[in-house]
């Protein structure tokens, strides 16, 4: 299984990938965490990423590409996988695409959460942290920043995968059981 997550910052993606990579055995392979790995290294590449993502914006498709590139070639990755965070943008679909060559996406899984629901959930997480952690890029004016990108630059990836008959647009309300019931119709209608 090949799929890809994606929705606006605090819809719930990492808490669904989570459960959909432990249910099916599949890796989950987060952009987030990746590059906030990165930052906490301090490398090179750490310190580049933490000004970009400091300001609330999206990393560089000449980055993510060697990113994305790297951890699909690893051998846990060869019989399926779960992308969170990637593609961001309409350009970032052409570049996966690339990158996957003849294999296929079996389902984007999109979750909708309605604005003012998001920002409650940000702002609960900048203060109490996610999962026991404060998130430095989670402040109530990184959070809207990071909001207007995803309306702007990510948004349009739906249309996109729409078109080509891979989105699943599942409602992100309600309980993490709830969402992830939702999910797991979907999942289990690819796998027939």
């Amino acid at each position: 299984m090949r799929l890809v997550i994606f929705g606006p910052p605090g819809a719930g993606k990492g808490t669904q990938a989570e459960l959909i990579t432990s249910t099916w055995g599949i890796p989950h392979i987060s952009t987030g965490e990746m590059l906030r790995e990165a930052v906490a290294s301090g490398t090179e590449l750490g310190l580049k990423v933490k000004t970009v993502l400091e300001q609330g914006q999206l990393v560089s498709d000449e980055l993510m590409v060697s990113v994305i590139e790297d951890r699909l070639s690893m051998p846990d990755a060869s019989t399926g996988w779960l992308l969170d965070g990637y593609p961001r943008t309409v350009a970032q679909i052409a570049t996966l695409e690339r990158v996957l060559g003849d294999q296929e996406l079996d389902r984007v899984i999109c979750l909708r959460v309605p604005d003012s629901l998001l920002m409650d959930r940000l702002h609960k997480r900048g203060i109490d942290g996610d999962h026991g952690t404060k998130r430095s890029d989670d402040g109530d004016e990184i959070v809207r920043e990071r909001l207007k990108v995803y309306k702007e630059s990510t948004a349009p990836v739906a249309g996109v995968y729409r078109e080509q008959g891979v989105l699943a647009e599942i409602d992100g309300t309600g309980t993490i059981d709830e969402v992830f019931l939702r999910i797991s119709d979907i999942i289990e209608e690819l796998r027939g």
